[in-house]
Parts: structure tokens; sequence; C-alpha cells
């Protein structure tokens, strides 16, 4: 503000000048060029002084209405943050631009992950298309709407999610506000309930590293000489269930083939599904179940066992080039590929993590591929597990190659 009144008052020494300089008009010939020279003065002070300033003044707005402005808009940010109701607000095309507290807290995401990805992907993939066909119609004006969609880590919660249309100041498109609140007014307890995850320190999260890569170094050492397909089928039982729901493996050079399949559990298994000990074919495995109907599980097992690797992107790509693939909530249910029936397997397994691995070694080729899923209301793979399992990856491969 003050240097907004120093321009004011020198902009009026200067108009007070410059009407000096009109009645000096009327002075004799001899003195014109002293007046002259004066407003020559004048002219040069307005183009290096005074119009320099204008247009820095003008740039940034008139100092106090900028601060103004400023706190106005900390102030709706902060009220944003702090609203006790899960609010979260998206483009057109559901791109997250702002997540509040309450919100983070509700999905257990947090706000810093989910700004700049699609708040479908955090939704049950049945509802996605929906949501996003809502959200489309609020942005382009067709009123606002309403619909129950379920979270991806929390499927048996339905999530009521209300969307109005909201126009930014000084952006030409509307954005959409999205409200959350349970639909289910019961209240739910234990691992029903939604919430952030766990606070586990940096120090738990290494040692539990550690205790799976000594786990599976032990085994790798240890494993009699079975052959070299019996390699990755022991690491895939040492990962199972203590790192991850579900473990694919895909053997091979020159072309893949399925090895090993393990899945959460059921009571009962498919029909002439080939156990673990059992002749040829994917050794089939299921762990605990988790309220699921007594065969589900067991029927998906069934269906990537007999699934084939090249119908299968993210393990075609894995074996061709040879890098990791780390995917949270995975936005392409079609990454895995699909049963015989046409449901993606992502869909099907409710898989809400991926790591696909390559097995092989710093200068070797692929020997296979190895794929884990975790599911449910389980903690997503962190960026550290993917560094760890590709170590073990490298670890597996150049046990295999000892065997050839």
């Amino acid at each position: 503000m003050a240097e907004t009144d120093e321009f004011g008052e020198e902009l009026a020494d200067f108009v007070r000048r410059v009407a000096e300089l009109k009645s000096a008009r009327s002075v004799s010939a001899d003195e014109l060029p002293t007046v002259l020279d004066a407003a020559i003065f004048e002219l040069d002070h307005v183009a290096d002084q005074l119009w320099p300033r204008f247009q820095r003044l003008s740039s940034d707005g008139p100092s106090g209405i900028a601060s103004t402005d400023r706190q106005e808009q900390q102030l709706l940010k902060a009220l944003f943050q702090r609203v006790p109701v899960p609010v979260a607000l998206v483009d057109r095309e559901t791109v997250v631009r702002r997540l509040n507290f309450a919100a983070a807290s509700f999905t257990g995401v947090r706000a810093g992950y989910a700004t700049g990805r699609p708040l479908t992907g955090f939704l049950a993939h049945a509802d996605r298309a929906a949501f996003r066909s809502q959200a489309a119609a609020v942005a382009r004006g067709d009123g606002d709407r309403s619909l129950t969609v379920h979270l991806q880590q929390q499927p048996s919660a339905p999530v009521r999610a209300t969307l109005t249309a909201l126009r930014p100041s000084g952006e030409p498109r509307s954005a959409v506000l999205v409200v959350l609140q349970p639909a289910d007014s019961r209240v739910q307890s234990g691992a029903n309930t939604p919430g952030p995850a766990p606070n586990l320190t940096e120090t738990t999260r290494h040692t539990v590293l550690m205790d799976l890569v000594d786990a599976m170094t032990t085994t790798l050492l240890s494993a009699p000489g079975e052959g070299r397909s019996a390699v990755p089928e022991r690491a895939a039982e040492v990962l199972h269930e203590r790192f991850a729901d579900w473990v694919v493996v895909d053997t091979g050079a020159a072309r893949l083939s399925r090895t090993t399949v393990l899945g959460p559990s059921d009571t009962t298994g498919p029909p002439g599904a080939p156990g673990l000990s059992d002749a040829p074919g994917p050794s089939v495995i299921q762990g605990p179940s988790e309220g699921r109907r007594p065969s589900a599980y067991a029927e998906v097992v069934a269906a990537l066992a007999a699934q084939d690797p090249a119908a299968c992107p993210l393990v075609v790509e894995a074996a061709r080039g040879g890098s990791t693939a780390l995917q949270v909530r995975p936005e392409d249910p079609d990454v895995f590929g699909r049963d015989t029936s046409g449901d993606p397997f992502l869909v099907r397994a409710n898989v809400t993590s991926l790591l696909c691995v390559p097995l092989t070694t710093a200068s070797g080729p692929v020997r296979g591929v190895l794929t884990l899923f975790r599911s449910g209301g389980r903690l997503a793979f962190s960026m550290a597990e993917a560094q760890a399992m590709d170590m073990m990856s490298r670890h597996i491969a150049l046990a295999m190659a000892r065997l050839n």
C-alpha cells in the first residue's frame, strides 16, 4: 500500500509541474529554451521512472488489493482443508485437484498422492464409468448429481458421492466438487472401518523387508537340486500371503509358460485342479479366505492357471523390456488380460496394487516373469518393496541359471 501511495504522490507532483510548463508558453522567446529543456526533462522522467513503475504496479495489482486477495485465498484453502466433511475438487475427467483432510482419512489415500490422479482410480471398477459420466454431465452444466459408489480398498461399504459444479476464479471451465459420505449410516467396526493406513515407522518397514529377503535367500540357498522350474515355485511360496495375496509365475526364455499360481485360499478348490505336488500344469494353491463365497477364489486361480502368458500385456512387456512395473490402483483393468468369459482378471481378483518383475540377472536373458497382486484393504506396494523385490528377482534368476 505504501508503494502505491508514493507513486500517487509523485504522479500528482508531475501533473502540477506539467501545468506550470503549459503556463510558461507565454514567456519571451529568449526564455523558451529553458522551458523546453524543463519539458524534455519531465518527459524523460515519465519514460524512465513513472511508466516502468506503473507497469509493475499494474501487473501486480494494487498492493492492498493483492494482499487482500491472497488473504482471502489462504482463508478459503484453510476452510476447504478443515471442513469435517470429505470433499474433493476434480475436473471434468475426474482428475483430483484438491483433497481435504477428511477425504484423505475417509479414502485412506494421501492428498499428495491423489492430486493429479483420477478419482475413479480409487473406486471399484464397476463404478468408474458411471462416476465419469456423471462428473462430465455436472461439469458441462447439466445440474447436480448424486450416486452410490464403492471404494476399491473397502468394496463392501457403499459410499454416497454428491457432485456439484464450481467455477474457480479466473478459469474458463467449471470444476466438480465431490462430497463423500457413507451410504450406510450403521457404524462399522474392526477391519471393515475405512481409515488411514497404519502409521508404521521406516525402521519397522525396513526390518520387515530384511526378514523377507533373508527368508528368500535361505530358501534359494537350501533348496535341493530339483530342477530349474522348482526355484521360482519355492520363491513364490515365500512371497505368498507374507508379501502378496496372489503370486503368478511364468517361466521360459523363447516362450513363456505359466508354472505357478498362488491365490487367496478357499475351503474348496476347483474340480480337478492340480495341487502343488501333482503332475503337469501350473501349481495351484489357495491361502486364507476373507469372507468370499467358497469357490470364488478357486475359480479365479484356475482361470489364471489356464491363461496363456502371451495374452497378458503386462507380462509380455516385462519379458520384453526386462524392467519392473509397479502399479497402485491400476487404471487399465485389462493390463493382465481377461478370462474366457471376457472379465478382466484384475477386477475378478479385486487387485488394488501389483508388482511385475522379470527374472533376469544383470547381463543375462529374461528367464521368467514374477507377478504379485495385493487386494482388498491391504497396503499397496511401496517403492521400497519394489526395490527389494527387484533384488530378490535377480537372486532367483541366479539360482535358476545355476541349475542349467
